[in-house]
């Protein structure tokens, strides 16, 4: 039974994934390329590389700064006009992305 549960969580996990469309992520998240750089390799010490996050993380991080519940004076106003779709696309295209650069 935990066994079926998790194979369907997989399931469920992978569709929302391919859902995401990359190449209208990657369009978005060409602003994001300033701090966290062209590959989603950040050469800024303190920012965060992307490249290569997992897709839920990225998506809960970028709805937090979008709803307010993470404040950063740079993140918080490039999240707050980012629909769902958005934010979706935007940490696929991350999470493809080679962790290396």
């Amino acid at each position: 039974m935990l066994k079926g549960i998790f194979i369907l969580g997989l399931l469920v996990m992978t569709s929302v994934v391919n859902a995401a469309d990359i190449e209208a992520g990657k369009a978005k998240a060409a602003v994001c390329a300033a701090c966290h750089g062209a590959n989603g390799i950040s050469i800024i010490p303190d920012y965060p590389n992307l490249a290569g996050q997992k897709v839920r993380y990225l998506q809960m991080s970028i709805k937090a700064y979008r709803d307010g519940e993470r404040k950063n004076a740079i993140m918080s106003p490039m999240a707050a006009g980012l629909t769902d779709a958005d934010v979706a696309n935007i940490a696929a295209y991350f999470a493809s992305l080679p962790a290396g650069g």
